[in-house]
Order: structure tokens, then sequence, then C-alpha cells
């Protein structure tokens, strides 16, 4: 599908261009859009290497197995193709929990081990298994506790309260996750998107004793990651006094937590934004803020204490980041240059005109219709359209609801090509109608939410 609106962004955006004479316009926007895609490639380079050398870290330590164990009923039920003490499976778990706290810079990486891990149990290799399309919706309908980046724009336009939409962001984030995630269980299992019989030549190359044998050599190698997830403490004995230390580490977090989210603790006195806000959503900005900085000390830390040689492991692991960018660029600058043209060209202005009898229907406001359109697509268009709105007014209804789809939706179209272009995967299956399902969830649930919230 990716190829059939690849294809059409760029040959509408041609056509509309030479209609309404906007070719150099087109032009510009080719070149910007790919320039952008160098300067995106390059940030995402450092920030891969960091966290793939953290991720290789919570994986030597036993980490990720210990957290796979703990989510597993959640997760086997998800994912039942991946076994549960898999590596996929706890890069998996580590990827929805950095979505979840809007840590999409740590996300970003761990999806896309993930997928690494998903291809090598993939029997169909350029097809997306259902795993692959379960991960997939999951991150284009991510739930969003923190949405970090519209409070900042938020902020920056004086709003009085410019924390208020992190309610409504996850309230309309959770209605469109369980949309992504109930609509990619259907369709996985219709005629339509089933999965492909194995392909005839694989018989053709490899007589049928080999096949057998290779099965057998696959399920032994399954057998093989739960006995060692089993072993784990065994084969890592922890250092002297390493419970107490965790113990100390997590109390000083708890401490560390509980200060920057109640300053007065210390006779510190809070702003008056701050002390307005209920003790709950203050402890979850206070988490938002030292989330990042912790986990960068508790991955080595964890696997230091068994005895892992942390520095060596996380030069080894951010060896990976470079390389899968390699992989990644392609993609990235394709599906930026037909989004650059095809808003160049006036297409999603066009657009917004057609489906506007659609939306006065639903009672859509009209105004937030570029952003609910572009957002699947580019997330830096989709801001200025926001961004554009909010100097109106930061606390108007429009503004908090427009900042609230947001925050609760992703850009589906290039998360798709970014993960599966990773892993070179080609029929993507129903990981898109899944992920647009919530796409179009998503922004009717941020209205409602908001006219419920905010009155209107």
């Amino acid at each position: 599908m990716l190829n059939y609106i690849w294809l059409a962004l760029i040959g509408l955006a041609v056509l509309l261009g030479g209609f309404t004479g906007k070719i150099s316009e087109i032009n510009k926007a080719a070149i910007d859009s790919a320039n952008t895609a160098v300067t995106l490639a390059l940030g995402l380079i450092a920030v891969m290497t960091l966290w793939l050398g953290l991720m290789r870290l919570a994986d030597k330590a036993g980490l990720v197995n210990r957290l796979g164990l703990a989510l597993k009923p959640i997760m086997v039920w998800l994912f039942p193709e991946v076994p549960p003490n898999h590596p996929a499976m706890g890069a998996i778990i580590l990827n929805v929990a950095a979505n979840i706290l809007g840590l999409n810079n740590a996300a970003t990486p761990l999806g896309l081990r993930a997928m690494s891990e998903l291809e090598k149990l993939n029997k169909r290799p350029g097809v997306a298994t259902n795993a692959m399309c379960m991960l997939l919706a999951i991150n284009t309908s991510s739930i969003t506790l923190i949405p970090v980046t519209v409070i900042g724009v938020l902020a920056l336009a004086h709003s009085k309260n410019p924390t208020s939409i992190i309610g409504t962001s996850l309230a309309a984030t959770l209605v469109a996750h369980a949309a992504a995630i109930g609509t990619c269980k259907l369709l996985e299992r219709s005629r339509f998107y089933r999965l492909p019989p194995i392909e005839e030549k694989v018989a053709t190359i490899f007589p049928p004793e080999k096949i057998d044998a290779a099965a057998t050599a696959t399920i032994s190698e399954g057998q093989k990651v739960e006995e060692k997830a089993q072993r784990t403490d065994e084969a890592l004995p922890w250092i002297p006094y390493a419970g107490w230390i965790l113990a100390a580490v997590g109390g000083l977090f708890l401490a560390t937590l509980l200060v920057t989210a109640f300053p007065e603790i210390i006779r510190q006195t809070p702003s008056p934004e701050e002390a307005s806000h209920f003790f709950l959503l203050r402890l979850v900005n206070a988490l938002s803020l030292l989330a990042i900085p912790w986990l960068i000390l508790f991955f080595p830390l964890y696997a230091a204490l068994r005895r892992v040689p942390v520095y060596e492991e996380f030069v080894e692991g951010g060896k990976e980041g470079f390389h899968v960018i390699l992989r990644v660029f392609p993609y990235i600058v394709g599906m930026l240059v037909a989004v650059g043209m095809f808003n160049a060209s006036g297409g999603m202005a066009i657009l917004t005109k057609l489906l506007h009898p659609v939306t006065n229907f639903l009672h859509f406001p009209s105004e937030l219709v570029p952003i609910a359109l572009i957002r699947p697509f580019n997330s830096i268009a989709a801001l200025a359209f926001l961004t554009e709105i909010i100097k109106q007014g930061p606390d108007t209804l429009i503004a908090l609801t427009g900042a609230t789809l947001y925050g609760c939706s992703e850009t589906t179209f290039y998360v798709i090509a970014v993960y599966f272009g990773s892993v070179n995967v080609r029929k993507t299956r129903h990981a898109i109608p899944a992920g647009l399902v919530a796409d179009v969830i998503g922004p009717i649930a941020s209205v409602l939410v908001c006219r419920a919230a905010f009155g209107g």
C-alpha cells in the first residue's frame, strides 16, 4: 500500500502544481524536504546510538527478560507468535513504556530493535507478520501520558495552564489505542489480510528433510531462549550488597520525585501554577522530567551489579545505531519529499474543502482538519498548523482541542516507513488500516473529550 500512497502523493502534487502554477513551490519543497530528511537522520544517529547501547545493557543484564515475565499475560495475548522470553518481547515492552512516558527519542530505537528481533522469527521475508503489524498499531496509536511538545507550544504562547491537556490527551489516546488494537486483531483473521503460504521456491532450493531440520532447529532455539531466561540469575550472579544498592538508588529516586513534584517539602515555595495542580498531575509532570536521566543511570548500574562490562557492551550496542540509520535513510527521504511536494501543491487545502460536508455533519471543527489530515504524514507540518491556531488564543477551546489532537496522534506513515524499512518489509498487510483507524478515532475522541472537559 505504501507504494500506491507514495506514488499518488507525488503524482497528484505534480498535476496540481501544473494546473495551479505552483511548480516552483513544489521544486523548493522537494529539495527542502530532502534536506530535512538528512538533518533528521543525522540527529537520529546519536539518539539511536545512546538508546541501543542502553538496550544492550538491559538485555545482557537480564533486565529485559524480567520485564517480559512481569508483563507476560498481556504480551502473550497481543503477540501470541513471539516466545514469552524472546529478546523481541523485552524490546516491545520497553518501546511501549517509552511511548507512554512520552520518550519518543527512546521509543524509536527500541521499536526498531523489536522489529529486528521479530524479523528473526519471520518465515516469510518481505511480508509483515501479525506481530509486526501489532507493534505498528501500538506505536501509531500509543497511549500518551505526557504530550511534551504541545505543552511546550502552549507554554510559549503564554497559556494559563498548558498542562491542562494531559488528561484529555490520555483519554483520547486510550480510545484510539483500543481502536487500533481491536482493528489489528480483527483484520489479521480476515481473508483479505491472511498470511500467504510460504513460497514454493524455498521447497525447491531446500529438500524437505532440510526444511524439517530447520524447523526443528527453530523450535530448539526458541526453547533455548526460554531456558536462558530461566537461568539468568544463575548465569549473572549479583555483586555483594547489590540489593541494598538498588534499594538506596530507588529511595533516592522517590525522594527526588517527591521534592520535584512538591518543592514545599523542603520549604521551597511552588509557583502559583504548580500549587494549583492536582497532586497526581504534579507527580506525573515530575516523573516526565526525571525519566530520561534516571533511565540512563539505572540501566548501566543494574548491569554493573550483575558483573556486566558496561562500557564495552554499551559501545557494542551503540554500533548498531549507525547501520540502522543507513538502512532507514532512503525511506525517510522518500516519504518526506512526497508529503512536502503534496502540501506545497495545495493538495492539502483541496482535501480540506472536499471533506467539509463530512466534517460539518460530524460537528468536527474545520480549523482542525489540516492537522488531522497531515499529522499521519508529517508531524512538523501538523505542528505548524497547530501553532497558527494557538497564536489566535492558547486557552480557547479550539486551541486546546487541536493540542489534544496533536498529542494523541502519531505520524503513522513515517513510523510504518521507518519500522518496516529497517527490516526490508514490503508487504505491510493490515498495519496501515489499523493505524488509519486510530487516526480517525483519535481526532473524533479529542473533540468529544475536550468539549466535555473544557465546555463548548
